[in-house]
């Protein structure tokens, strides 16, 4: 069996009016396909789910306008077949490529995605019903095997 790197992840992002959240999920899961550092790199795949974090609105507050920008989240796995020691530096590499594919996709917000690694269970737990299926296409069969499991 591949002997991965199997990460829990949080994405947040800002995302302009008219932002589609199934894109949005495919550029996060495009991103990941071939993560690097210091001139190497080596494949990845993302699993998870995106979804929006609107604000609630409470009795009498009006809805946010649709000119506002809207906040959208994942939750998901990467599984890494890196040589990384740590789970920080593929999160680093993975912020990295996310940054990168969502200001090439949607200019630059005023603040990069953030990207943190969370505890599996906040992933079982706090993911949705609501939330869309996003995956890396054409991933290296071996780390989808591995990464299986979380899925």
């Amino acid at each position: 069996m591949l002997d991965a790197l199997i990460v829990p992840l949080f994405v947040t992002t800002d995302l302009p009016p008219g932002a589609e959240l199934t894109e949005f999920g495919e550029l996060l899961a495009g991103a990941a396909r071939t993560l690097g550092h210091e001139g190497a790199s080596y494949d990845a795949f993302l699993t998870g789910k995106v979804f929006w974090l609107d604000r609630p609105v409470l009795p009498g507050q009006r809805p946010a306008a649709e000119t506002e920008s809207r906040f959208a989240g994942m939750l998901g796995h990467l599984a890494a077949t890196c040589g990384a020691d740590a789970a920080r530096e593929v999160v680093a590499d993975l912020r990295v490529a996310i940054a990168s594919a969502v200001d090439a996709r949607y200019g630059d917000a005023g603040a990069p995605p953030a990207v943190f690694a969370i505890r599996d269970r906040d992933v079982r737990e706090r993911t949705p019903e609501t939330a869309v299926d996003v995956h890396t296409r054409d991933a290296p069969s071996e780390l989808v095997t591995v990464a299986r499991p979380y899925l």
